[in-house]
């Protein structure tokens, strides 16, 4: 399951990369610059935020679940098999 949490999370950072209003957004919330995305997805908790970033708006989150085929359970059940995926990982970070 782990390993198929991260592929789906992999999906959803590139499906909020290739969105011209999302990225700035994620970027922004995060504070990670686009530069350093490469560098930030290595770090425990990545993963798991760009699914906390997709589950926080609803609008997103079908979006997403649409254009890739995933049921918008599945992002729920992702993060929570992903290492920090549950509500205090920002504090670990």
């Amino acid at each position: 399951m782990h390993e198929e949490a991260e592929n789906l999370a992999v999906r959803a950072l590139g499906f909020v990369a290739s969105d011209p209003e999302l990225l700035p957004r994620f970027l922004a919330i995060t504070g990670i610059e686009a530069h350093s995305i490469r560098k930030a997805a290595q770090e425990p908790g990545f993963l798991a935020g760009v699914l906390q970033f997709i589950l926080a708006h609803e609008p997103t989150l079908l979006r997403f679940a649409e254009e890739t085929g995933t049921p918008p359970a599945a992002v729920g059940k992702a993060l929570r098999a992903l290492p920090l995926g549950n509500d205090d990982h920002e504090r670990s970070t």
